[in-house]
């Protein structure tokens, strides 16, 4: 059944707004937020970069809602079964090939800004930047897409965690560091956790369409497993940010965001369909909340 139907069209505007899925654009800031802070905790700090580096990501993250929603209609993944939240081109409210193009668009202004990035940190952001955008596209375009052969969770946490902690962090400070390595492991968990409870949500309509997601490949339970270890490691990890990264021990803020966690755990390790739509946005807010106070922690020392 349409996820319209009974209801009037949306305008342009909100069914944009739909189509960049706005609730996901955390997943883009936070790392910025945090590379920034552990390079400014030291002194570093470069404050075009890091305008560059936020629309740069933001951008990045906007194709890529956007190559999904087009590609998961292109090879049937999204159909009138789907429990999430309305995808504008299965639901005719945007033309495929429109949503192809804001998807190239974007795509492209997010080279524009890597081109400043690139001048800023050299041939490390280059790599970086190329790496960022091809995976955004072939996660699940192309002929071997990465979220339609399990690699969706793997491809979250290196990109959307630690490389763009890492990256940012060097583009402030010029070199690779031990303590941005670590202060992107809380945010990478917390952001893979994200597409867990996604794909634990689609893990049926997922496997008619043949979409081997982690969940459809080894099951429910195991999701439901990963989902627990990625929020649990997410908060454990951090004394080692603190003690082994040099970092400040006020990094141990983030543990304020905890009790966010818990009926998370509690809903993702027990419902089912579309009720894991608020976990997925309460895992939202959860990663959103718990970087902001880690970037927080980190500059207070």
């Amino acid at each position: 059944m349409n996820a319209l139907a009974g209801s009037s069209q949306p305008g342009p505007l909100k069914t944009w707004l739909m189509a960049i899925r706005v609730p996901t654009l955390p997943a883009a800031v936070v790392p910025v937020l945090v590379g920034s802070a552990t390079a400014l905790a030291d002194g570093f700090f470069k404050p075009w970069a890091f305008l560059a580096a936020l629309a740069a990501a933001l951008l990045i993250q906007i194709g890529t809602n956007l190559a999904n929603d087009y590609f998961d209609h292109q090879k049937g993944a999204d159909t009138a079964e789907r429990l999430g939240p309305t995808r504008v081109t299965q639901s005719g409210l945007i033309a495929p090939a429109t949503v192809r193009n804001a998807m190239l668009l974007c795509f492209a202004l997010a080279a524009l800004c890597g081109a400043y990035l690139v001048y800023v940190g050299g041939w490390p952001i280059l790599v970086i930047g190329l790496l960022s955008i091809a995976s955004g596209i072939l996660y699940t375009g192309g002929p071997f897409p990465l979220g339609y052969n399990g690699l969706g969770d793997l491809f979250t946490f290196i990109f959307f965690g630690l490389v763009a902690v890492v990256g940012t962090d060097y583009l402030h400070s010029g070199a690779f560091r031990w303590v941005a390595l670590l202060a992107s492991l809380p945010v990478a968990m917390l952001v893979t956790a994200i597409i867990v409870v996604n794909n634990l949500r689609d893990a049926p309509t997922d496997r008619k369409a043949g979409k081997r997601t982690l969940a459809v490949i080894f099951g429910e339970r195991f999701a439901r497993t990963e989902y627990a270890l990625l929020v649990i490691g997410a908060y454990l990890v951090l004394p080692v940010v603190w003690m082994w990264g040099g970092a400040s021990p006020f990094s141990l803020l983030a543990w304020l965001s905890a009790p966010l966690a818990l009926p998370l755990l509690d809903t993702v390790g027990k419902a089912r369909g579309r009720a894991l739509n608020a976990a997925l946005r309460g895992t939202a807010r959860l990663h959103m909340l718990s970087g902001a106070l880690l970037a927080l922690g980190l500059l207070l020392g």
